[in-house]
């Protein structure tokens, strides 16, 4: 029997509202091992549902699907840095390349491998590991010796939202009975609406929450102008008499963070920016707690814009004390990475 035979009928049994395993237990009954794998089977008929009609495969003229070239890597990097949480099959969808392309551009090439669900580097360096320890160091002396202290810190990252929210992968862990199926998680489309924002708190609630239109380039001088400058303006106003003296600014280190243009502004308004060692999402509240946080207390909405009203009124209405909370353990979780000499750590956490 032919895979486009075994698509038809995929089609068939989705179009009659057959779940994924059920079909593929049919399959597999009749033709054993020729029949395709449970993830082809869930892949195409999450298609299928989604308004596919074609059972050939598309074509795709003018790139062999084996190639490991430097645009293929490069295509790879691109939409991983889009969304860490893609798979290597949404990879194959949105490139065309093969499969076992795809993981070794993955892994061979972009040495990343899949931690919590999320793509992080598949070995950090001995100097990635050194320089982790020694910011954190550092970092943590200053608030020892109160040189810095916790209040003064502002920390801000952006973010994709989906308009529906089904939370995270690392959200989606459940127990079950030996034997049993795993829960079945419904994926959004790459088509599903989304939209970025870019948040910024302190340790006594939200500074900005900013709403990022569709199709803009977030390059240094929309961060300038739309992030940066709304948040220096928003302390000044919290802030009469102190204004931004005194104030840490801890974000990651993207281009539109580091360019010299944004340094040299945080500096020309006396903020410090704290600093933060690449490859080190477990050391970003945004990362580690405020993003998917806030994707799973939140429900589907419509549009962005009242996508952007659930967001705010959410994080408006959480106790300071979960503000509070999040830097404190933002320093416990430096003290790890100190005692574990820059590995990571997160199977260390309770």
């Amino acid at each position: 029997m032919s895979k486009e035979n075994f698509r038809f009928y995929i089609k068939v049994r989705t179009a009659l509202n057959v779940q994924a395993r059920v079909i593929y237990e049919e399959l597999h009954s009749v033709f054993a091992d020729e029949a395709p794998p449970l993830r082809t089977v869930e892949r195409w008929a999450k298609w299928f549902r989604e308004g596919r009609e074609e059972v050939e495969d598309e074509a795709r003229p003018g790139r062999p699907v084996t190639e490991t070239t430097t645009e293929n890597i490069e295509q790879i990097r691109r939409l991983i840095d889009d969304d860490p949480y893609s798979t290597i099959e949404e990879l194959q969808e949105q490139t065309g390349l093969s499969y076992s392309t795809t993981q070794r551009i993955i892994s061979d090439h972009l040495q990343l491998r899949k931690m919590t669900a999320c793509y992080i580097p598949k070995h950090l360096t001995d100097f990635q590991r050194a320089e982790r320890v020694r910011i954190c160091k550092e970092n943590l002396e200053k608030f020892e010796k109160r040189i810095w202290r916790l209040c003064d810190v502002v920390t801000g990252d952006e973010s994709w939202f989906y308009h529906k929210q089904i939370g995270r992968k690392s959200a989606n862990a459940a127990w079950v009975t030996k034997g049993d199926p795993p829960p079945t998680v419904v994926r959004l489309s790459k088509f599903a609406p989304r939209t970025l924002f870019s948040i910024f708190f302190k340790s006594n609630g939200p500074v900005i929450i900013h709403r990022i239109a569709r199709g803009q380039t977030v390059d240094h001088r929309y961060y300038f102008d739309n992030c940066l400058q709304p948040v220096v303006n928003e302390i000044k106003r919290r802030r009469p008499s102190f204004g931004t003296c005194g104030i840490k600014l801890l974000h990651d280190n993207g281009k539109p963070h580091v360019h010299k243009a944004v340094c040299d502004y945080l500096e020309s308004e006396d903020i410090t920016i704290v600093p933060h060692p690449p490859n080190s999402p477990d050391l970003a509240p945004c990362d580690f707690w405020l993003f998917d946080f806030v994707k799973q207390n939140i429900g589907d909405q419509d549009d962005a814009e009242s996508l952007n009203d659930a967001i705010t009124t959410f994080m408006y209405s959480l106790d300071p004390e979960e503000y509070r909370k999040t830097f404190d353990k933002w320093v416990e979780r430096m003290q790890l990475c100190v005692d574990n000499n820059g590995e990571y750590f997160e199977h260390l956490m309770k």
